[in-house]
């Protein structure tokens, strides 16, 4: 087949058989027409969502995962703020709080140079619940040694029973108390 061009820009199809380079083209003509009517069938079996994206580009698909890609350190940003915000706020309270320890540790030691631990023998009192109260029993203890006030140190335990219970078969029948006696005080 030889291809040659004419004045007006038209292709001359010529070979040494004219019926066979018509029937390529009206080949041709027919594949192209049933390539875009199943195109076209195919647009109107699949309608388009309404807010359907353009084809875009290389450039508009990278801005799009730009902004993607800033979002989402924005968002850390965000939450690593609020992270860092929380802390400083606990980390305030605890300050506080420490401060307010340390201020007691500070006056507890300021007394200690007038502070002895003293020893003595002081029955607790019975409190409304049935469980000794040592504080009365502590401050006896220091009062009797010269001092104004004092905190239990070290409490002694025992159990008291009558003779009678020793004497008895069974003990356990015996009415047996448990008192309880300061032994050391922390005096002021």
């Amino acid at each position: 087949m030889d291809v040659g061009w004419a004045a007006m820009g038209t292709i001359r199809l010529t070979s040494g058989n004219a019926k066979p380079a018509a029937h390529s083209a009206r080949v041709c003509v027919l594949a192209g027409a049933l390539v875009m009517f199943s195109a076209l069938a195919a647009a109107q079996e699949a309608p388009q969502p309404a807010a359907s994206k353009p084809q875009d580009g290389f450039l508009a698909a990278a801005t799009r995962w730009l902004s993607e890609q800033v979002r989402t350190i924005d968002t850390g940003f965000k939450d690593a703020r609020s992270k860092v915000e929380n802390f400083g706020r606990e980390a305030g309270i605890a300050a506080k709080t420490t401060a307010d320890g340390a201020k007691d540790a500070a006056d507890a030691v300021a007394r200690i140079p007038s502070a002895r631990v003293v020893t003595g023998h002081e029955k607790c009192r019975l409190a409304a619940n049935g469980a000794p109260d040592c504080v009365a029993a502590a401050n006896d203890v220091c009062k009797a040694r010269g001092f104004s006030s004092g905190k239990s140190v070290d409490m002694t335990t025992a159990e008291i029973c009558p003779p009678k219970a020793y004497m008895q078969s069974h003990p356990n029948e015996a009415p047996c108390v448990t008192e309880t006696f300061v032994s050391s005080a922390l005096c002021q």
